[in-house]
């Protein structure tokens, strides 16, 4: 069986963006993007909301060859151009020909999707990583298909923003904490208690 895997970049005041939106105001360093690198590798299939795959699809593919990139965001690009992608959205199309992800993305209706999720998770593989879609998961978090959230927590407030979580979670345990050499930021890894 195949996990769903959370992982989300958090303020100290437990925002999941800035004021205005402005998902920049959080502290997304070095660290931070070795740590998508090592759930990325994990994993062979990425699921994303709407709004997410609206703008990795158009950010992502290029960073492969980007030589102003770092070489961990350069590895991280060519994984997720290789990875199969799951994007639950009622509006949303496959990329066009040509596109590096053209061929490895599939488009899941809302409704359909705590049955597609559920299936994936039955099949045999790595992980499924979810990146920001935080609509998606809270969703998936609330019908028990998310096993294990990532919390990057970041040294400093935002001040104002959107809230990471919007209702109480219960049924969370501490799996482990991370520190890093190089950065303020935390790492909080939670295994979600499958409630009956």
């Amino acid at each position: 069986m195949r996990k769903v895997i959370v992982v989300n970049i958090m303020s100290l005041d437990g925002c999941y963006e800035g004021p205005g939106g402005n998902v920049m105001a959080l502290p997304m360093d070095a660290a931070f993007d070795r740590y998508n690198l090592e759930r990325i590798e994990t994993a062979d299939t990425v699921l994303l909301g709407g709004g997410s795959y609206a703008l990795f699809q158009g950010f992502w593919p290029g960073v492969a060859q980007d030589p102003a990139a770092s070489a961990t965001n350069q590895a991280f690009a060519k994984r997720y151009n290789a990875i199969d992608k799951v994007v639950v959205a009622d509006h949303a199309t496959r990329p066009a020909a040509g596109h590096p992800w053209a061929d490895n993305t599939t488009i899941v209706a809302r409704a359909d999707a705590h049955a597609k999720v559920r299936a994936l998770k039955a099949e045999n593989g790595g992980d499924i990583v979810v990146f920001a879609s935080r609509v998606l998961w809270h969703d998936l978090l609330a019908h028990g298909l998310v096993d294990e959230l990532h919390l990057m927590v970041g040294a400093t407030p935002v001040g104002a923003g959107t809230p990471l979580f919007s209702a109480n979670v219960a049924g969370l345990h501490p799996i482990d904490t991370r520190t890093f050499y190089d950065s303020g930021n935390v790492l909080l890894r939670y295994r979600v208690e499958q409630l009956a």
